[in-house]
Order: C-alpha cells, then structure tokens, then sequence
C-alpha cells in the first residue's frame, strides 16, 4: 500500500489505476460497496485501485467549524481503505490552488496525466471543479475520447434506508452505536496516543488515560460506559469524556478514559476506545466536591450496564460489544453547566 501526498509526488509507476473519489469518511459499508466495485474492476484490468481523498475534506475547508463532525482522523481512514483492499490513497491538499481548477484541468491533471486512470467510479451527482460544471456526464464524455471508462456508484441501503456518514453521525450523537456500527460494518472507535498532563484524577483515585483530539468538531461530546483496547490487545471496560474541558478552557478537546482495575503506564503508547453507551453530557460543576459525587455516579453506572449486559470480559474475548442502542435513563446531575472527569489527569 502506498500513501501519495500531492499531484507532485505522483511518479510513472503510479499510472494506470481502477479509481474513485471521495472524503470516505468513516469507510462506512456504503463506502465499502464503492470499493467492492473497483475491486471486481481492477481484476478484470489486472490493475490497483486507488482512491483519491481530500485533506482538509472540502467542506472543511469552506465551512471550517460549521463543517459537520468527522467520523475518522486520516490516519484511522487509511488504516481502513488498507483493509478494503486498496492499495494507493492519493491525498490531496484541499487548497485555493486545486479549488481553483476547472472541472477540464482537475480532469487533465489529476485523472489522466497524473494518475492514468483506466475505469473511475464516482457517484452520478458527484459534482467537481471551480465552475461545478463537472459532473458524471462530463467525465462520461471525456472518458469516451482520453481512453478510460466511468462506472456510477451503486446505493447501498440498510433496511431501506441509504447508508451514509451524515446518517452514522446522527446515530451516533443520539447514543445509538449498534445502529451506527450496522451501518459501519465495525463498532464505532476513538483513538489516540497517551500523553502526560496534570494527574488530578490520581487525586481521588480515578486516573485517566488523556488522549488529545484534532481541534475540529466532534461526533461525540459527553460522558460514556466504554471498553478500551491496550497496546498488547486486551480490552477493559471502563469511562470515558471527550470534550473541550470548559471548566479549564482548554484550547483543543481531548479524551479521557478511566480504566477499571486497571494499573499500568500508557503513556506514549496507542489507545483505542469503544464507546458503548452514552451516561450524560459534559457538565460544569461549580466545585471539585460536586464533581467528586458526579464522577463516582458515574463509574458506578459504567459498572452496572457491563454487569448487566454479561462479562465484559467474556464479549471481548469473541469480539464483540456490548453496544446501546439509546442513551441511558438519564440520571440526577449536580450542577447545571459543563465538564466531565477531572481534566488533565495520569494514565494510572
């Protein structure tokens, strides 16, 4: 598998491709479908497919904050492109220099002489260029004079209804992570490197692994039961926060994980988090006291829904996740305003 950043690193031996393009945020099963198609392709052409991504996505870039939340970091979505069995990702900075390209040029530069490609897959309103005028007909008509033939995108549906990423986003904001993992084909999952910081959770025994997230709209924000995956593939059940730590003002979210019975030194190493079931949103407190109560609630709540959904142990071993389909019965919370476990604490 090869990452290739930029039209300027394309070299000879990168032309000649079965490709699509795409954000493929969360490489959800309607994304898996695209690549089904290119892949049934590429074998009959004998050829690799690749996939064209955007970084940042280009609503990201004309919205910024008010984009909507992403569903994977870059790095988690190549890991998954790798597991569909594609093997080049050409990701290209979205920028004022390839927003500015006709639909004609972006055509010229980046799918003929940059990549050569032989058989695209695109949606039939997949719309490109400064001037939006490209779009499936377009590359349909261009294709039947420069040598390479276009493949609309089959839908892909879950009981009737369209499998995307908006849909995975709502799902999951509304705590329901068994449907948004039906429609991801995996359990939804956060993740991040271990990283030092203030240790206050050791305080009063609740220490927390603090794993920084990119300073970008979040599809989660709250407080919830999850399971963590270690370094060395055992998974323990546990709490977990992600967000902006308001109390603090922090500059960037970050999520925080208390593991149960857990003792042992994370930092610098991965972590991977499956949210669960969703407890509350982050509130403020309006003193340590307060959160003390709230965090303690918290942990016992935590405790009882893996209890009552088996041994958390035992469903990790057959690989699978005790996952809500709605948040929990909402509980009595102190205070009125926002924060979650106590911020900036050690991996304990």
């Amino acid at each position: 598998m090869r990452v290739i950043r930029g039209l300027h690193n394309l070299r000879e031996e990168h032309r000649g491709c079965v490709a699509t393009i795409g954000n493929f945020d969360g490489v959800h099963r309607g994304h898996q479908a695209i690549l089904d198609q290119c892949r049934e392709q590429a074998a009959v052409l004998g050829l690799p497919v690749t996939v064209v991504v955007f970084e940042p996505q280009p609503r990201e870039f004309f919205a910024g904050d008010q984009a909507p939340p992403r569903l994977t970091r870059l790095r988690e979505k190549v890991r998954l492109l790798v597991e569909a069995g594609v093997e080049r990702i050409l990701c290209l900075p979205f920028n004022d220099a390839l927003r500015s390209l006709t639909a004609e040029e972006f055509i010229d530069r980046v799918l003929i002489d940059g990549l050569g490609v032989r058989h695209l897959v695109v949606g039939d309103d997949f719309r490109f260029g400064c001037d939006r005028r490209g779009d499936f007909h377009l590359l349909t008509e261009v294709g039947e004079a420069r040598g390479f033939s276009v493949e609309h995108t089959r839908t892909f549906t879950l009981d009737d209804e369209r499998v995307s990423s908006s849909r995975v986003r709502t799902l999951l904001a509304s705590g329901n992570f068994s449907g948004a993992a039906r429609m991801l084909g995996r359990p939804y999952r956060l993740g991040g490197r271990v990283v030092p910081d203030q240790q206050l959770g050791r305080t009063i025994g609740v220490p927390t692994a603090n794993l920084p997230q990119p300073p970008r709209p979040l599809a989660l924000q709250g407080v919830y039961a999850v399971i963590g995956e270690l370094p060395d593939g055992r998974r323990l059940p546990g709490v977990g926060n992600i967000g902006w730590r308001p109390t603090l003002g922090s500059q960037r979210p970050v999520l925080e994980v208390h593991l149960f019975d857990f003792d042992g030194d994370l930092y610098g190493q991965r972590l991977t988090v499956f949210p669960c079931a969703k407890l509350r949103g982050e509130v403020k407190f309006a003193d340590f006291d307060a959160l003390k109560h709230q965090i303690g609630t918290d942990l016992q709540r935590a405790r009882r829904y893996f209890l009552e959904h088996a041994a958390a142990g035992e469903q990790a071993a057959d690989d699978t996740l005790p996952l809500a389909s709605a948040p929990l019965a909402r509980e009595a919370v102190i205070s009125d305003s926002s924060a979650g476990l106590p911020a900036d604490h050690d991996d304990g």
